[in-house]
């Protein structure tokens, strides 16, 4: 008698795949890329100086090698700047200045989804870009549960198997009879459009106090851009950045952001995000604010700035509730993303998002993607005017 055949599961060692010196130094180096803010010498400079410290190449390698594999596959290119100080036709060679090695659109996107999978996780594209409302009902986004079937229905969303095995116990194998009362449907749920704004504070205090606060946003930012435009492509997302003032940027330049020698006007980037929301024909709009800092600066109407860094200035205050209460008004909520966390802070926050009627989330710089990631699913609701 044969043996049986044996069936099961058969476990062994995970073995690693091995990487290439170009993978292993490539990792490293998008890394270094993000927090020198696309300064390609800068990220250069911390390689080689890692590479001297725990010894990434060899001689059959080299940090050379590694620079001329990324011109190959396209990740960097050299930038030649026209020299006025030479003669000759504009742009011909003679008359181009000492070139500068800048990365491609190429890595750029690459650093988009490198961040969403180290903040979100390895998310699978979806084919549609819509938001659930958590009302059951004809929609098109499958829950599990199961209902009996109404008119009107779609065909489509009735479920065979469902519906054979309810004509089987309500008759019998022998008498087998399928009709309309024993048709079960999915349920679905209806999906809404959101639009976001993702409002940045590129103050000084962002690198204040020996911690890098603007690489995390910026990680962020890039995470969250890249899965609304993989993941929720209907969806539509705005970033902006403020200082002494706010201004727009594409989502292109994010590996750029950098911070500079500014007060925090909070006023000029919920003016400018309220403004971008406007324009937007989605009924779902929603803003979103990573700050770490006090409001410090208002811009008056004579184009003149008023400053104060020093505690919370009532006058800087009372126009941060003014925007909360207009924001209201219009039914956008605000979703704080509170770095720092002194209590005169945090009540400040507090009595904003209560004026606004949104929501405050204080974190530090680890798990800020998480919370921005799972506040941004939770708010895929449909709110009606």
């Amino acid at each position: 008698m044969e043996d049986a055949q044996r069936t099961g599961f058969l476990f062994t060692t995970f073995n690693a795949k091995e990487k290439s010196p170009f993978e292993r130094l490539f990792d490293i180096f998008q890394e270094l890329i993000t927090h020198t803010s696309g300064d390609f010498d800068e990220a250069i400079a911390w390689l080689r100086q890692l590479d001297t410290e725990y010894q990434l190449t060899d001689d059959d390698y080299t940090i050379e090698d590694f620079i001329e594999e990324l011109k190959r596959k396209g990740y960097i290119r050299e930038e030649f700047k026209d020299d006025p100080t030479q003669g000759g036709q504009e742009g011909a060679e003679g008359n181009r200045g000492p070139g500068k090695i800048g990365i491609t659109a190429k890595l750029e996107r690459l650093l988009r989804q490198r961040a969403m999978d180290q903040i979100f996780g390895k998310i699978k594209r979806s084919g549609s870009g819509h938001h659930k409302t958590g009302k059951l009902g004809q929609g098109d986004e499958h829950t599990g549960e199961y209902r009996e079937y109404r008119y009107g229905d779609a065909l489509e969303r009735i479920s065979m198997t469902e519906s054979l095995k309810n004509a089987q116990i309500n008759h019998g194998i022998g008498n087998f009879n399928l009709n309309e009362n024993d048709l079960v449907v999915e349920d679905t749920e209806h999906k809404a459009q959101m639009s976001t704004v993702l409002m940045i504070d590129i103050s000084h205090s962002m690198i204040l106090y020996g911690e890098d606060r603007i690489t995390p946003a910026k990680k962020v930012a890039m995470a969250l851009a890249e899965l609304i435009t993989t993941r929720y492509p209907k969806d539509t997302l705005d970033i902006l950045v403020f200082g002494n003032d706010a201004w727009p940027i594409p989502i292109k330049e994010l590996p750029y952001l950098k911070v500079g020698p500014y007060h925090t006007n909070t006023v000029a980037g919920l003016q400018l995000a309220m403004d971008m929301l406007r324009r937007k024909r989605n009924t779902n709009k929603q803003i979103f604010m990573i700050t770490d800092g006090k409001p410090s600066c208002l811009r008056l109407p004579n184009g003149e700035y008023y400053k104060n860094s020093v505690g919370l200035d009532e006058y800087i205050v009372e126009k941060c509730y003014n925007m909360a209460a207009q924001a209201r008004k219009l039914h956008i909520p605000i979703t704080t993303f509170m770095i720092a966390q002194d209590p005169y802070l945090m009540q400040f926050v507090r009595e904003f998002t209560a004026t606004n009627r949104g929501k405050a989330l204080y974190t530090g710089l680890k798990g800020l993607g998480e919370m921005i990631f799972e506040d941004y699913e939770n708010n895929r609701k449909k709110r009606i005017k």
